[in-house]
Protein backbone atom coordinates (compact mmCIF):
# COMPACT_ATOMS: atom_id res chain seq x y z
CA UNK A 1 0.00 0.00 0.00
CA UNK A 2 1.21 3.55 -0.93
CA UNK A 3 2.08 5.53 1.95
CA UNK A 4 0.72 9.14 1.71
CA UNK A 5 2.13 10.83 5.35
CA UNK A 6 5.41 11.95 4.95
CA UNK A 7 7.25 13.40 8.25
CA UNK A 8 4.82 13.63 11.37
CA UNK A 9 6.25 15.55 14.84
CA UNK A 10 4.32 14.54 18.10
CA UNK A 11 4.64 16.31 21.32
CA UNK A 12 4.76 13.57 23.72
CA UNK A 13 3.46 14.24 27.70
CA UNK A 14 5.68 13.15 30.58
CA UNK A 15 5.57 14.04 34.15
CA UNK A 16 6.85 17.14 35.38
CA UNK A 17 10.42 16.26 36.08
CA UNK A 18 12.56 17.22 38.96
CA UNK A 19 16.37 17.34 40.10
CA UNK A 20 17.40 13.48 40.85
CA UNK A 21 14.19 11.95 38.31
CA UNK A 22 15.65 8.63 36.33
CA UNK A 23 14.96 10.91 32.80
CA UNK A 24 16.49 8.01 30.59
CA UNK A 25 13.47 6.20 32.04
CA UNK A 26 10.68 8.76 31.82
CA UNK A 27 11.93 9.46 28.08
CA UNK A 28 11.59 5.73 26.93
CA UNK A 29 8.20 4.68 29.52
CA UNK A 30 6.30 8.37 27.73
CA UNK A 31 7.08 7.35 24.40
CA UNK A 32 6.42 3.74 24.33
CA UNK A 33 3.01 4.83 25.86
CA UNK A 34 2.44 7.51 23.81
CA UNK A 35 2.28 4.82 21.16
CA UNK A 36 -0.03 2.31 22.68
CA UNK A 37 -2.53 5.37 23.57
CA UNK A 38 -2.39 7.28 20.55
CA UNK A 39 -2.52 3.95 18.36
CA UNK A 40 1.36 4.45 16.11
CA UNK A 41 4.17 2.41 16.04
CA UNK A 42 7.59 3.11 16.81
CA UNK A 43 10.42 2.98 13.47
CA UNK A 44 13.94 2.55 13.08
CA UNK A 45 15.42 5.94 12.31
CA UNK A 46 12.65 7.85 14.44
CA UNK A 47 13.83 11.02 16.43
CA UNK A 48 13.25 11.37 19.88
CA UNK A 49 14.03 15.14 21.07
CA UNK A 50 14.13 16.17 24.63
CA UNK A 51 14.38 19.82 25.77
CA UNK A 52 17.55 20.83 27.05
CA UNK A 53 15.36 22.58 30.16
CA UNK A 54 14.25 19.05 31.93
CA UNK A 55 17.18 17.76 31.27
CA UNK A 56 19.13 20.22 33.38
CA UNK A 57 16.16 19.91 35.45
CA UNK A 58 17.36 16.68 35.97
CA UNK A 59 20.52 17.09 36.38
CA UNK A 60 19.89 19.81 38.92
CA UNK A 61 22.17 22.41 37.31
CA UNK A 62 21.11 25.43 39.20
CA UNK A 63 23.03 28.67 40.30
CA UNK A 64 22.26 31.38 42.38
CA UNK A 65 22.99 35.04 41.60
CA UNK A 66 25.24 34.94 44.51
CA UNK A 67 27.79 31.99 42.54
CA UNK A 68 27.57 34.43 39.97
CA UNK A 69 28.52 37.31 41.79
CA UNK A 70 31.47 35.69 43.49
CA UNK A 71 32.74 34.22 39.99
CA UNK A 72 32.84 37.37 38.53
CA UNK A 73 34.42 38.94 41.53
CA UNK A 74 37.03 36.76 41.86
CA UNK A 75 37.78 36.96 37.89
CA UNK A 76 38.13 41.21 37.60
CA UNK A 77 38.40 41.66 41.56
CA UNK A 78 35.53 43.99 42.29
CA UNK A 79 35.74 47.08 40.86
CA UNK A 80 34.16 48.70 37.67
CA UNK A 81 33.43 46.33 34.77
CA UNK A 82 32.52 46.62 31.22
CA UNK A 83 29.49 44.31 30.28
CA UNK A 84 29.11 44.53 26.23
CA UNK A 85 26.63 43.36 23.73
CA UNK A 86 23.87 41.23 26.01
CA UNK A 87 20.44 40.07 24.40
CA UNK A 88 17.31 42.33 25.60
CA UNK A 89 15.70 39.39 27.64
CA UNK A 90 14.19 39.02 31.12
CA UNK A 91 14.01 35.27 30.84
CA UNK A 92 17.66 35.05 29.18
CA UNK A 93 19.55 37.89 30.45
CA UNK A 94 18.19 39.97 33.23
CA UNK A 95 18.88 37.35 35.72
CA UNK A 96 22.29 37.25 34.84
CA UNK A 97 22.87 40.87 34.87
CA UNK A 98 22.25 41.18 38.16
CA UNK A 99 24.41 38.33 39.37
CA UNK A 100 27.48 39.88 37.22
CA UNK A 101 26.37 43.32 38.88
CA UNK A 102 26.65 42.08 42.55
CA UNK A 103 30.04 41.11 41.56
CA UNK A 104 31.75 44.68 41.00
CA UNK A 105 31.40 48.25 42.60
CA UNK A 106 30.03 50.13 38.73
CA UNK A 107 28.91 48.11 35.34
CA UNK A 108 29.30 49.78 32.51
CA UNK A 109 26.97 49.07 30.50
CA UNK A 110 27.35 48.55 26.18
CA UNK A 111 24.35 47.61 24.25
CA UNK A 112 23.73 47.22 20.43
CA UNK A 113 21.73 48.99 18.71
CA UNK A 114 19.21 49.01 17.01
CA UNK A 115 18.95 45.50 17.55
CA UNK A 116 20.77 42.97 19.81
CA UNK A 117 22.27 39.87 18.68
CA UNK A 118 19.01 38.14 18.12
CA UNK A 119 17.05 40.41 17.26
CA UNK A 120 15.40 42.03 19.76
CA UNK A 121 14.57 45.76 18.86
CA UNK A 122 15.72 48.58 20.57
CA UNK A 123 15.30 50.37 18.00
CA UNK A 124 13.82 50.49 14.35
CA UNK A 125 16.12 51.16 11.49
CA UNK A 126 13.39 54.09 10.64
CA UNK A 127 14.25 55.65 13.88
CA UNK A 128 17.65 55.89 13.27
CA UNK A 129 17.29 56.73 9.32
CA UNK A 130 14.94 59.75 10.39
CA UNK A 131 17.56 60.96 12.63
CA UNK A 132 20.37 60.35 10.49
CA UNK A 133 22.48 57.83 12.63
CA UNK A 134 24.89 55.58 11.47
CA UNK A 135 24.87 52.76 14.47
CA UNK A 136 28.28 51.58 13.20
CA UNK A 137 30.31 54.80 13.20
CA UNK A 138 28.28 56.50 15.91
CA UNK A 139 28.74 55.52 19.42
CA UNK A 140 25.07 57.18 21.76
CA UNK A 141 25.67 58.12 25.58
CA UNK A 142 22.23 57.44 27.53
CA UNK A 143 21.28 61.15 27.34
CA UNK A 144 22.06 61.31 23.60
CA UNK A 145 20.05 58.57 23.31
CA UNK A 146 17.36 59.75 25.32
CA UNK A 147 17.53 62.71 23.37
CA UNK A 148 17.13 61.69 20.02
CA UNK A 149 14.76 58.63 20.70
CA UNK A 150 13.00 59.00 23.98
CA UNK A 151 11.17 55.81 25.40
CA UNK A 152 11.51 52.88 23.42
CA UNK A 153 9.05 49.86 24.37
CA UNK A 154 9.98 46.11 23.06
CA UNK A 155 6.56 45.65 20.93
CA UNK A 156 6.29 41.95 22.26
CA UNK A 157 7.50 42.15 25.86
CA UNK A 158 6.42 46.02 26.62
CA UNK A 159 9.66 46.38 28.34
CA UNK A 160 12.06 49.46 28.12
CA UNK A 161 15.16 47.85 28.62
CA UNK A 162 17.56 51.12 29.10
CA UNK A 163 15.87 51.35 32.09
CA UNK A 164 14.62 48.15 33.28
CA UNK A 165 18.44 46.88 32.77
CA UNK A 166 19.27 49.85 34.93
CA UNK A 167 17.57 48.85 37.29
CA UNK A 168 18.60 45.62 37.89
CA UNK A 169 21.90 46.34 38.04
CA UNK A 170 21.64 49.21 40.35
CA UNK A 171 19.46 46.56 42.56
CA UNK A 172 22.41 44.55 42.67
CA UNK A 173 24.21 47.48 44.24
CA UNK A 174 26.65 49.07 41.99
CA UNK A 175 26.37 51.89 40.02
CA UNK A 176 25.63 51.93 36.09
CA UNK A 177 26.38 53.75 32.99
CA UNK A 178 24.82 53.37 30.17
CA UNK A 179 26.57 53.81 26.35
CA UNK A 180 25.35 52.50 22.61
CA UNK A 181 27.73 50.94 20.13
CA UNK A 182 28.88 48.55 17.72
CA UNK A 183 32.33 47.95 18.35
CA UNK A 184 33.67 45.93 21.05
CA UNK A 185 37.15 48.36 21.33
CA UNK A 186 34.65 51.24 22.59
CA UNK A 187 34.09 49.85 25.92
CA UNK A 188 38.05 50.22 26.64
CA UNK A 189 37.17 53.95 26.91
CA UNK A 190 35.61 53.07 29.81
CA UNK A 191 37.18 49.86 31.48
CA UNK A 192 39.62 47.45 30.41
CA UNK A 193 37.74 44.62 32.47
CA UNK A 194 34.87 43.22 30.31
CA UNK A 195 32.50 40.89 30.43
CA UNK A 196 31.31 39.84 26.55
CA UNK A 197 28.33 38.62 25.85
CA UNK A 198 27.47 37.68 22.62
CA UNK A 199 26.19 34.23 22.17
CA UNK A 200 27.42 33.37 18.59
CA UNK A 201 30.14 36.30 17.64
CA UNK A 202 31.50 35.48 21.40
CA UNK A 203 34.76 34.27 20.11
CA UNK A 204 35.65 36.77 17.43
CA UNK A 205 34.54 40.28 20.45
CA UNK A 206 36.75 38.00 22.68
CA UNK A 207 39.80 37.78 20.82
CA UNK A 208 39.44 41.61 19.40
CA UNK A 209 39.05 42.72 22.80
CA UNK A 210 42.32 40.71 24.14
CA UNK A 211 44.59 42.09 21.27
CA UNK A 212 43.83 45.53 22.77
CA UNK A 213 44.65 44.85 26.05
CA UNK A 214 41.16 44.41 27.72
CA UNK A 215 41.03 41.70 30.11
CA UNK A 216 38.02 39.67 29.11
CA UNK A 217 35.53 36.39 30.06
CA UNK A 218 32.67 35.71 28.27
CA UNK A 219 29.71 34.04 29.31
CA UNK A 220 30.62 31.14 28.63
CA UNK A 221 33.09 31.16 30.86
CA UNK A 222 31.38 31.89 34.17
CA UNK A 223 30.17 29.58 36.21
CA UNK A 224 32.32 26.94 34.02
CA UNK A 225 32.85 25.13 37.71
CA UNK A 226 31.03 24.73 40.75
CA UNK A 227 30.77 27.78 42.68
CA UNK A 228 30.29 26.78 46.83
CA UNK A 229 28.11 23.51 45.15
CA UNK A 230 26.75 25.55 42.53
CA UNK A 231 25.64 24.11 38.84
CA UNK A 232 28.38 25.04 36.30
CA UNK A 233 28.56 24.07 32.58
CA UNK A 234 32.12 23.16 31.30
CA UNK A 235 31.52 24.18 27.79
CA UNK A 236 29.28 27.41 27.88
CA UNK A 237 29.10 28.43 31.38
CA UNK A 238 26.16 31.00 31.58
CA UNK A 239 25.20 30.69 28.01
CA UNK A 240 21.92 29.07 27.18
CA UNK A 241 20.90 29.49 30.78
CA UNK A 242 17.06 30.80 31.85
CA UNK A 243 15.70 32.61 34.85
CA UNK A 244 14.76 30.08 37.63
CA UNK A 245 13.67 31.85 40.42
CA UNK A 246 14.21 35.55 41.58
CA UNK A 247 17.99 34.67 42.60
CA UNK A 248 18.76 31.82 40.38
CA UNK A 249 19.01 30.60 37.53
CA UNK A 250 18.89 26.78 35.21
CA UNK A 251 21.87 26.56 33.53
CA UNK A 252 22.42 24.81 30.13
CA UNK A 253 22.81 20.66 30.58
CA UNK A 254 26.12 20.18 31.37
CA UNK A 255 27.40 16.86 29.95
CA UNK A 256 23.76 14.73 28.38
CA UNK A 257 25.65 12.52 26.03
CA UNK A 258 25.35 9.58 28.20
CA UNK A 259 21.93 10.40 27.95
CA UNK A 260 21.10 9.96 25.11
CA UNK A 261 22.56 7.33 24.02
CA UNK A 262 21.26 5.49 27.26
CA UNK A 263 17.40 6.15 25.61
CA UNK A 264 18.72 5.01 22.58
CA UNK A 265 20.00 1.56 23.94
CA UNK A 266 17.02 1.36 26.30
CA UNK A 267 14.79 1.61 23.38
CA UNK A 268 16.00 -0.95 21.33
CA UNK A 269 16.30 -3.60 23.75
CA UNK A 270 12.42 -2.72 24.31
CA UNK A 271 11.06 -1.98 20.75
CA UNK A 272 13.79 -3.60 18.73
CA UNK A 273 13.76 -0.32 16.95
CA UNK A 274 16.86 1.70 16.80
CA UNK A 275 15.93 5.14 17.10
CA UNK A 276 17.96 8.50 17.01
CA UNK A 277 17.63 10.96 20.30
CA UNK A 278 19.24 14.76 20.81
CA UNK A 279 18.81 17.11 23.61
CA UNK A 280 17.55 20.33 22.12
CA UNK A 281 17.10 23.78 23.03
CA UNK A 282 16.10 26.73 20.90
CA UNK A 283 15.55 26.14 17.12
CA UNK A 284 17.09 28.23 14.62
CA UNK A 285 14.97 30.54 12.82
CA UNK A 286 13.81 34.28 12.41
CA UNK A 287 10.80 35.99 12.89
CA UNK A 288 9.72 37.97 9.88
CA UNK A 289 7.47 39.94 11.91
CA UNK A 290 9.93 40.74 15.15
CA UNK A 291 12.75 40.02 13.03
CA UNK A 292 13.74 38.12 16.47
CA UNK A 293 15.77 34.99 15.60
CA UNK A 294 15.50 32.42 17.82
CA UNK A 295 18.74 31.05 18.70
CA UNK A 296 19.89 32.55 21.84
CA UNK A 297 21.21 29.25 23.07
CA UNK A 298 25.02 28.73 22.34
CA UNK A 299 23.56 25.55 20.03
CA UNK A 300 20.88 24.26 19.29
CA UNK A 301 21.78 20.52 20.22
CA UNK A 302 24.13 20.03 23.09
CA UNK A 303 24.42 16.62 22.79
CA UNK A 304 22.68 13.70 20.03
CA UNK A 305 23.71 10.02 18.79
CA UNK A 306 25.62 9.56 15.73
CA UNK A 307 23.20 8.79 13.11
CA UNK A 308 22.07 12.78 13.52
CA UNK A 309 25.43 13.92 12.58
CA UNK A 310 25.81 15.32 8.88
CA UNK A 311 23.37 17.80 6.63
CA UNK A 312 20.55 16.43 4.52
CA UNK A 313 21.52 14.57 0.94
CA UNK A 314 18.49 15.33 -0.87
CA UNK A 315 17.41 16.06 -4.59
CA UNK A 316 15.21 18.93 -5.67
CA UNK A 317 12.55 17.69 -6.92
CA UNK A 318 10.42 20.20 -8.55
CA UNK A 319 14.20 20.40 -10.43
CA UNK A 320 14.23 17.28 -11.57
CA UNK A 321 10.28 17.99 -12.33
CA UNK A 322 10.88 21.30 -15.00
CA UNK A 323 14.19 20.12 -16.10
CA UNK A 324 15.36 16.36 -16.15
CA UNK A 325 11.77 15.22 -16.70
CA UNK A 326 9.81 18.07 -17.85
CA UNK A 327 8.11 15.98 -21.24
CA UNK A 328 6.76 13.41 -18.81
CA UNK A 329 4.11 13.42 -16.37
CA UNK A 330 1.76 11.04 -14.61
CA UNK A 331 3.24 7.40 -13.54
CA UNK A 332 6.10 7.81 -16.44
CA UNK A 333 7.40 11.08 -14.20
CA UNK A 334 6.46 9.38 -10.33
CA UNK A 335 8.82 6.48 -11.34
CA UNK A 336 11.62 8.48 -13.41
CA UNK A 337 12.11 10.46 -10.38
CA UNK A 338 12.21 7.48 -8.35
CA UNK A 339 14.51 5.98 -9.93
CA UNK A 340 17.28 9.03 -9.63
CA UNK A 341 16.04 9.22 -5.92
CA UNK A 342 17.11 5.48 -5.69
CA UNK A 343 20.69 6.35 -7.28
CA UNK A 344 21.46 9.75 -6.12
CA UNK A 345 25.05 9.40 -5.57
CA UNK A 346 26.35 9.89 -1.40
CA UNK A 347 27.13 13.60 -1.43
CA UNK A 348 25.08 16.16 -3.55
CA UNK A 349 27.09 18.93 -2.89
CA UNK A 350 27.54 21.42 -5.91
CA UNK A 351 25.11 19.56 -7.53
CA UNK A 352 22.87 21.12 -9.06
CA UNK A 353 19.65 19.10 -8.75
CA UNK A 354 20.33 19.50 -5.55
CA UNK A 355 20.21 23.50 -5.34
CA UNK A 356 17.54 25.01 -3.03
CA UNK A 357 17.48 22.32 -0.52
CA UNK A 358 18.23 23.63 2.96
CA UNK A 359 21.86 23.74 3.91
CA UNK A 360 21.99 23.09 7.42
CA UNK A 361 23.35 20.38 9.85
CA UNK A 362 20.38 17.41 10.53
CA UNK A 363 20.30 18.46 14.62
CA UNK A 364 19.49 22.22 13.68
CA UNK A 365 17.08 21.26 11.58
CA UNK A 366 15.49 18.43 13.45
CA UNK A 367 15.80 20.59 16.41
CA UNK A 368 14.02 23.96 15.12
CA UNK A 369 11.37 21.56 14.47
CA UNK A 370 11.35 20.05 18.20
CA UNK A 371 11.24 23.57 19.51
CA UNK A 372 8.73 24.85 17.31
CA UNK A 373 6.45 21.46 18.08
CA UNK A 374 7.40 21.70 21.88
CA UNK A 375 6.79 25.28 22.37
CA UNK A 376 7.75 27.04 25.45
CA UNK A 377 4.95 27.66 28.01
CA UNK A 378 2.22 25.10 28.84
CA UNK A 379 2.10 22.46 26.35
CA UNK A 380 3.19 20.15 28.90
CA UNK A 381 5.17 18.00 25.59
CA UNK A 382 9.09 18.47 26.48
CA UNK A 383 10.02 15.54 24.47
CA UNK A 384 9.15 15.48 21.27
CA UNK A 385 8.89 12.16 18.64
CA UNK A 386 9.91 12.65 14.82
CA UNK A 387 8.59 10.09 12.24
CA UNK A 388 9.87 9.76 8.81
CA UNK A 389 12.24 12.69 8.70
CA UNK A 390 14.57 10.53 6.78
CA UNK A 391 12.03 9.19 4.04
CA UNK A 392 11.87 10.01 1.08
CA UNK A 393 9.54 9.37 -2.47
CA UNK A 394 10.33 6.60 -2.62
CA UNK A 395 9.54 5.39 0.66
CA UNK A 396 6.05 3.14 1.36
Amino acid sequence: MTRNVGTVARGVRCPIIRQGDNLSDIVVDSVIEAAKTDGFELGDRDVIGITESIVARSQGNYASIDAIGKDVKAKFGGETIGIIFPILSRNRFAICLKGMAMGAKKVVLMLSYPRDEVGNQLLTEDQLDDKGIDPYSTVLTLEKYRELFGQNIHPFTGVDYVDYYSEVIRSAGADVEIVFANHATEILNYTKNVINCDIHTRKRTSRILKAAGATVYGMDEILTESIDGSGYNTLYGLLGSNKSTEDSVKLFPNECTDLVYDIQDKLLKKTGKHIEVMVYGDGAFKDPVGQIWELADPVVSPAYTAGLEGTPNELKLKYLADNDFNDLSGEALREAISERIKSKDASLVGKMESEGTTPRRLTDLIGSLCDLTSGSGDKGTPIVLVQGYFDNYTNN
